[in-house]
């Protein structure tokens, strides 16, 4: 959780804005875990790719290597990548999940989970 509550602010010097945290069942084919050496290495990836300035690149026009190798990836089956965190003060076993393919089904399986029935079900509750 530690980890989810550093991407979501950032380092901001703002007040932490409301946000929900949830657990999820996930059985997904087709994560590629970037956080181990060999794997960027056979991918050819360069390290400092990863913790490339996306948004900043982004806002400018550029196309952040972030985002061809995710097209890359995709191109090539992936679902997902596990990542390292470079959120400020994230330390070296914080990781992101992030799927490209999910579904309620096998084989891309990522459901909330919600056995009591908390989560809004529509927008009506953000309005």
């Amino acid at each position: 959780m530690e980890t989810a509550w550093l991407e979501a602010q950032q380092g901001f010097p703002f007040k932490a804005q409301p946000m929900t945290m949830c657990g999820y069942e996930v059985h997904c084919d087709g994560v590629v875990d970037l956080t181990s050496n060999a794997a960027i290495d056979a991918l050819g990836i360069d390290p400092g790719d990863l913790a490339c300035p996306w948004e900043d690149m982004a806002d400018r026009g550029e196309t952040p290597p972030t985002w061809q190798l995710a097209d890359r990836l995709i191109a090539g089956g992936a679902a997902g990548v596990i990542i390292p965190s470079f959120a400020d003060h994230a330390g070296p076993y914080d990781r992101n999940l992030v799927f490209w393919k999910w579904g309620k089904d096998a084989p891309y399986k990522v459901c909330v989970v919600d056995d009591h029935g908390r989560l809004p079900k529509d927008d009506r509750s953000w309005k």
